[in-house]
């Protein structure tokens, strides 16, 4: 067997690996068996709200089963079907098979990455706050390349982009702007974007064609939907009014009502500027409501080390991911290792790779700090 198709049915293998192990396989006959128990309770639509949600839950669990099976059956039938073509020295049913192996692996691939998506709040939209950093007027540039990003790889998904706010900088860029992104698994993949992101380029700001190094930060918070209750107490809020400008384009407003919220315990700062002060006090308070809801999601992960660590300063020792665009061309993310000389690309909105690499190490168990230190 060619060593090609030996690496082929390695990444299968991974793959399906990967999808018992979020399945719980061992477990699932066992769980299957007491939802088809439950589901035949006649008080079961009792509670229509519990009701719908147990049986979504067991067809999540039936899909997972059926497509962890029909792979893995898939996989044992097309290398019998090599092996029998070899030992026939047929080599057209050995590249039909081969052909037949490689779409396997790009199903078991596209499996593999929607069982990463599978967290509490992965399926919710949600925000997408970037800000300047260290660097001045390079720093809010390199936000305002961020920004057009994010959005380019929205629009690649499907989903759909509003901005919620944005401070355009003094001389170039943006000082920052909030988005909310709207889509099936939206937090999911953006999730991993959270963290400071550096950037090193031959500066358009500065005469002497100098190198400069720039950092701004982004932060990603789930969009809390009706099923999750978040009480704010109206004491712990500061809410201001004040009038937004910005510097022009169509994704610019310019409003005498725009709103700010301060919660005090936390400090966190939400704001909104579209041309309803009442649709913005609205929109604010959801956003206040998902960074709470955040808050709580990293204390049950146990992940509030690597959220502070994440969310510090837009300066040096704090990146998860450089943008080297001078002397070399290289984007690397420091968690993963991840790399890719595609900067244009990446820039571009092509950001899956990186985003699925982190997804994998978090799955493996792997902590962000182990990740670095392999290196």
């Amino acid at each position: 067997m060619r060593a090609e198709t030996q690496n082929t049915i390695a990444a299968i293998e991974k793959s399906l690996a990967l999808l018992a192990q979020r399945l719980d396989y061992e477990t699932a006959p066992h769980r299957l068996e007491e939802f088809n128990a439950r589901v035949e309770d006649p008080n079961l639509w009792d509670d229509a709200t519990a009701a719908q949600k147990l049986m979504r839950d067991r067809q999540n669990l039936v899909d997972g089963i059926d497509n962890y099976e029909k792979l893995k059956q898939e996989l044992t039938d097309t290398v019998d079907l090599i092996e029998l073509g070899e030992m026939e020295d047929d080599a057209e049913v050995v590249a039909e098979a081969e052909a037949s192996l490689a779409e396997l692996a790009e199903l078991a691939a596209k499996k593999e990455l929607e069982a990463l998506l599978d967290g509490e709040a992965d399926g919710n939209d949600t925000f997408l706050e970037i800000n300047s950093g260290a660097g001045g007027t390079e720093s809010c540039d390199w936000a305002s390349m961020l920004a057009r990003m994010y959005v380019r790889w929205a629009e690649r998904k499907g989903y759909k982009v509003e901005l919620q706010s944005t401070t355009p900088g003094e001389e170039a860029g943006i000082k920052s702007a909030s988005y909310k992104i709207s889509g099936q698994n939206a937090y999911g993949w953006l999730k991993s974007e959270s963290g400071v992101h550096r950037l090193v380029r031959i500066s358009p700001f500065d005469s002497d064609a100098k190198r400069h190094t720039s950092f701004t930060s982004v932060k990603v918070y789930p969009v809390v939907d009706d099923n999750i209750e978040i009480e704010v107490n109206p004491a712990d809020i500061r809410l201001d009014t004040y009038r937004s400008s910005g510097a022009g384009g169509q994704h610019v407003n310019t409003t005498d009502s725009a709103v700010r919220i301060t919660h005090h315990p936390t400090g966190i700062v939400v704001t909104s500027s579209e041309k309803s002060q009442h649709q913005n006090r609205d929109i604010a308070m959801k956003a206040l409501k998902s960074r709470l809801y955040q808050i709580e999601l990293d204390k049950r992960s146990a992940l509030v080390n690597e959220v502070h660590e994440n969310a510090g300063d837009a300066g040096w020792g704090n990146q998860i991911r450089s943008y080297v665009l001078q002397p070399y061309q290289m984007v690397k993310d420091l968690r993963t290792r991840f790399e890719t000389s595609d900067t244009q690309g990446v820039l571009d909105g092509d950001l899956d790779g990186l985003m699925a690499a982190t997804l994998a190490m978090d799955v493996s168990g792997m902590s962000r700090a182990d990740a670095t230190a392999e290196d």
